[in-house]
């Protein structure tokens, strides 16, 4: 791990605890997990081991570390490596509340929510007690635009009303899920991007429906899934609304830049993880009388990734630095870069991985698959690498129009 970013002494013990609990409990209990989520009867209910070890990390104070109000308070740099660390697994970050899409939520809720609403929802969710969803995307729009948006939060009286379709509500299959936070119009004739509010919706209200779990390359993802939900004439008081009316664009930037670090940083995990894999496989495999390390232009393919990873990861970083120092506003750019590069990378690595394990590293045998659906899961989701191109583009040509003194 990289130590140009001066981590604090605090975040370099808890890389040191963290890596430790990895190796001693979460990788020997994948087995078991993956056991458990493997039964038709038991896929979509928590699973006892997953439990068990949201305890144990509780209790050697592993717990919330993405928060830096009320968890861990750690700075962006700090826990960016110890996401990393958690990328190597897939059921890592729930072990330690610092799965999506409740980290984004709890984010929102402490710098957004009221009093009523983080006594109601952030304390039993910082506590691993409930989980949540978001429900952003629509499927009649495309949802990479936000201003697309059709579902609407309507003020009546002293409640405000959802209409509208959601898909890609990520967690809302875990039995858990309590509470969603949705994002629809609430005024559409003020500016486009004061149009929008989040409204906290607690799962079991009237007129919310799960009408589907939507299949990622053939699996449901259990016992998390990712719904399509349908909300119909759904009341709730006006206190339900999160920060006032037409802040939701606004909250949604704040929440959306921390939780593409965490991303990034894991997937960058992944990929570290995948080319350890791939190593290991092509010093020990033996074809035409050499390792495969040995055969074509395999030392490439090693080289290439460890140069792509290292130079993933220092670029996150540097994100992860601007945010703190001059904030997300500051750091649009750098955050849109890393969420196209990362995953990219990712991919990249966890192809190469797949490949050099042959038959074998299509099956589950292996975890490369799942993590190859995550990192290509990635480029789409928080937003498509197109958009995220086309900001990185914008602010590049506005800062060499003011450099030429030409009028962007």
């Amino acid at each position: 791990m990289t130590t140009l970013f001066n981590f604090s002494l605090r975040a370099l013990e808890l890389q040191s605890q963290l890596a430790d609990f990895m190796h001693s409990h979460i990788l020997p209990a994948e087995a078991a997990v993956a056991s458990w989520q493997a039964h038709a009867e038991t896929r979509w209910l928590p699973c006892p081991t997953i439990e068990a070890l949201k305890q144990k990390a509780k209790d050697a104070g592993l717990w919330n570390l993405f928060l830096p109000e009320d968890g861990a308070r750690l700075s962006n740099v700090d826990y960016a490596p110890l996401a990393e660390i958690t990328g190597r697994s897939m059921i890592a970050p729930e072990v330690f509340n610092c799965n999506a899409p409740d980290t984004g939520n709890m984010e929102v809720l402490v710098k957004y929510g009221s009093e009523e609403q983080k006594q109601r929802w952030l304390k039993p969710l910082m506590a691993g007690e409930i989980r949540s969803a978001f429900c952003m995307t629509e499927p009649e729009v495309a949802s990479s635009d936000a201003t697309n948006m059709q579902a609407t939060a309507m003020l009546d009286g002293d409640e405000v009303v959802l209409n509208g379709r959601k898909w890609w509500s990520s967690g809302i299959g875990h039995p858990n899920c309590k509470v969603l936070i949705f994002m629809g119009l609430s005024d559409t004739s003020a500016d486009k991007h004061q149009q929008h509010s989040m409204i906290l919706v607690p799962l079991d209200t009237p007129g919310v429906k799960i009408e589907r779990m939507l299949p990622v390359f053939h699996t449901l993802d259990e016992p998390y899934g990712h719904g399509e939900v349908s909300f119909t004439n759904v009341r709730l008081p006006i206190s339900s609304i999160i920060g006032g009316l037409g802040r939701g664009f606004e909250i949604a930037q704040g929440r959306l830049g921390p939780g593409r670090i965490h991303h990034c940083m894991r997937a960058i995990g992944a990929a570290e993880f995948a080319l350890e894999l791939l190593c290991e496989r092509a010093m020990n495999r033996v074809a035409f009388g050499k390792p495969l390390a040995k055969l074509g232009g395999n030392a490439d393919i090693i080289a290439n990734a460890r140069m792509a990873i290292e130079q993933a990861r220092l670029l996150t970083l540097k994100a992860a630095w601007m945010m703190d120092t001059v904030g997300v506003k500051g750091a649009m750019s750098e955050i849109s870069q890393i969420k196209v590069i990362a995953p990219n990378v990712a991919t990249q690595v966890i192809d190469a991985a797949m490949q050099m394990h042959g038959g074998a590293g299509l099956s589950d045998d292996f975890p490369l698959t799942a993590l190859y659906a995550y990192a290509r899961v990635l480029r789409i989701a928080d937003g498509p690498d197109e958009v995220h191109r086309g900001l990185v583009a914008k602010l590049e040509l506005k800062q060499q129009a003011k450099r030429l003194g030409i009028s962007s």
